[in-house]
């Protein structure tokens, strides 16, 4: 249980940060839940490939058609070691408040 020190800071950094009272606690646990997922995945590219990855968005500017041949099949190949269906699943899974079928979190079984 907080004590009342904690309490009082959570309390005045409230009232600092504007629109933060208006915020439900619960979707912002969601938003940190589902931030700690994407960062799991992202941890799966090395340091490089990160950067890379960084650096063809940035290039791309959003827009796969701003990206050479060779950078958008690069850039296909980062994204798919990031295992984006299984980010979603996990997504979905921690936030629904039942729990989902692994077909539907991590797709049918002989891709697993």
């Amino acid at each position: 249980m907080a004590n009342g020190f904690v309490t009082k800071t959570i309390g005045r950094s409230v009232n600092k940060v504007p629109g933060l009272r208006r915020v439900p606690v619960l979707k912002l646990l969601a938003a940190a839940e589902v931030a700690m997922i994407a960062r799991d995945h992202m941890m799966l590219l090395t340091r490089e490939d990160r950067r890379r990855l960084i650096e063809l968005v940035r290039i791309g500017r959003g827009r796969r058609r701003n990206l050479s041949e060779s950078e958008s099949q690069e850039l296909e190949d980062l994204v798919a070691k990031l295992e984006p269906r299984s980010l979603f699943g996990d997504a979905a899974d921690k936030l629904s408040p039942l729990p989902l079928p692994k077909r539907l979190t991590h797709g049918p079984r002989r891709r697993r």
